[in-house]
């Protein structure tokens, strides 16, 4: 999940271990409920249930059973046949055969999921047979967006699937074909063969408030057609799972297998896909989240055209503005991404982009922060031109770029790991230990490779680490660790109050910012 906060006060780690768990019954021990795209819409003879709740209705005579009754035929169990060796395969990646997306291990790994932890088995795909078996079985949620069969749900809960079957609320069942999928946002379109005129539901156009009542409806544990209902407790939520996290989090109670389901709003609209839960055990504690109608939407306009989706890409990699990062850029707002690297021959560096660049907003549209930006330029369609308002020297100016196709992978930075026996430079006042980094076997021709890390220091407070190449200070390049030394002594000869360095890690390029006053002799 993420990278991000949902704290609380609980009991300690050693009595409570958090986890973000797949939702996908008898597929998947963890909870990750996926989000479904579509736009399911109710017979137009369907009156929103929130016409019944009033402000001065008696406590107790309020009932979900209205919106139930209508919504629930469009809901449907989604049934997996996947083959054993897959599932073997699965198992010795180390994740209990869950067929977990690497993003989502990173998170479940964090919360005590995966080998030992709590919750850990993933994809439950229930009993295996003898020698001459070969096929396991699981379980998920997904629902009707269309009467001529189109079916959302989570792309984790068919990949690698090679039959899918879906389940009516009347027990009928039906052969589906995956028409696409984006393991992006974890959504997957399906389309049901056989008759049509099924019944659907809508993707709500209007983003819920926080404290909306909501109902989910979906297959937990292989149960079939449960309902359960609460509220949208917060919006835009950022879980780790990928780089387009939006969640909405809810407090209705969902569990393994809700994976692909609903969530609706009073209205009968589907205000989200169900897809992941925070959970000490894999079972329900309140905290779920579901994906944006308006995210489901998209991806699924896209899938249904061309089998996938098409994304833009600018071809830099950018980071929020902290406090830290504001302090040392003398900027007295932390809004805007800020750029760390511009990779060689993309679009961002054959528009002039460059390190140290602060987008605050595309087209005109402002810019809160990195993730927003990420998301906006992926709506954009590739050969698009946007115009990017970008904060340089202190200066705006506006840099069109043109934007190409996401690569399908993009390339990660190699681990640039450092030799503690490649020389020992002592910069005592950040607790780093520094080489060249040519110098250093594996680090690169560029910068200065930190070879040890005081874990009291300066240094390892903003998480640098040994390995960790440091290529400018202060805007300037440095390849001895002399250079970094003197870039320290004219900010601070400057009177600046804290320092920007750029650095390469294993995980890309960012820029930490290091207060002049916590420098230690």
């Amino acid at each position: 999940m993420s990278r991000n906060a949902l704290n609380q006060t609980t009991p300690s780690s050693s009595t409570l271990r958090h986890s973000r768990s797949r939702l996908l019954a008898g597929v998947f021990t963890l909870a990750l409920a996926g989000g479904a795209f579509g736009a399911l819409v109710l017979p137009e003879t369907i009156t929103p249930a929130a016409a019944q709740l009033t402000t001065n209705q008696p406590a107790g005579t309020f009932s979900f059973a209205d919106i139930v009754e209508k919504v629930s035929p469009a809901v449907v169990s989604v049934k997996v046949k996947k083959d054993e060796d897959e599932v073997a395969a699965n198992d010795d990646e180390g994740m209990g055969g869950q067929n977990v997306p690497p993003q989502i291990e990173r998170f479940m790994r964090r919360f005590g999921f995966g080998p030992g932890g709590p919750g850990q088995g993933g994809p439950d795909m229930g009993p295996r047979r003898g020698p001459g078996h070969r096929a396991v079985v699981g379980q998920g949620s997904g629902f009707f967006i269309s009467n001529d069969g189109y079916v959302v749900t989570n792309n984790h809960v068919v990949d690698g699937a090679s039959e899918v079957d879906v389940t009516t609320t009347d027990g009928k069942s039906y052969t589906a074909k995956v028409i696409g999928t984006d393991p992006r946002t974890d959504v997957a379109l399906l389309k049901v063969e056989g008759k049509g005129n099924f019944p659907w539901v809508k993707l709500a156009e209007k983003a819920p408030r926080v404290g909306d009542w909501v109902v989910a409806v979906g297959n937990p544990f292989g149960l079939g057609g449960t309902v359960t209902a609460g509220i949208v407790s917060a919006r835009g939520r950022d879980i780790g799972s990928g780089p387009y996290d939006d969640f909405i989090q809810i407090d209705a109670p969902i569990n393994r297998g809700n994976s692909g389901g609903p969530t609706f709003g009073l209205d009968g609209d589907v205000i989200g896909m169900n897809t992941a839960i925070v959970s000490p055990s894999g079972g329900n504690v309140g905290i779920a989240f579901a994906i944006p109608s308006e995210t489901v939407s998209e991806v699924v306009e896209a899938l249904k055209s061309g089998g996938q989706v098409a994304r833009g890409y600018v071809g830099v990699q950018i980071q929020p503005v902290s406090d830290e990062v504001a302090e040392a850029m003398d900027l007295k707002e932390t809004d805007g991404a800020l750029i760390a690297q511009v990779q060689p021959g993309t679009p961002g560096d054959k528009a002039g982009l460059k390190a140290g660049d602060i987008v605050t907003a595309i087209d005109g549209e402002t810019i809160k922060d990195s993730r927003e930006m990420s998301r906006e330029i992926a709506r954009k369609k590739p050969g698009v031109t946007v115009k990017l308002s970008v904060l340089r020297d202190g200066k705006s100016i506006t840099v069109p770029v043109t934007l190409e196709q996401l690569p399908t992978d993009v390339a990660s930075l190699d681990k640039k790991g450092g030799d503690a026996e490649q020389g020992n430079h002592g910069v005592p006042r950040l607790g780093l230990s520094l080489a060249p980094a040519k110098g250093v076997a594996g680090a690169g021709d560029q910068g200065v490779v930190i070879t040890e890390v005081d874990p009291n220091g300066p240094g390892a407070e903003r998480g640098l680490k040994a390995g960790d190449v440091i290529l400018d200070v202060a805007g300037k390049p440095v390849m001895t660790p002399a250079d970094v030394r003197d870039g320290l002594a004219t900010a601070k000869k400057d009177n600046r109050k804290a320092v920007l360095m750029r650095v390469k890690s294993e995980q890309g390029t960012r820029f930490v910012a290091i207060s002049l006053g916590e420098q230690r002799g």
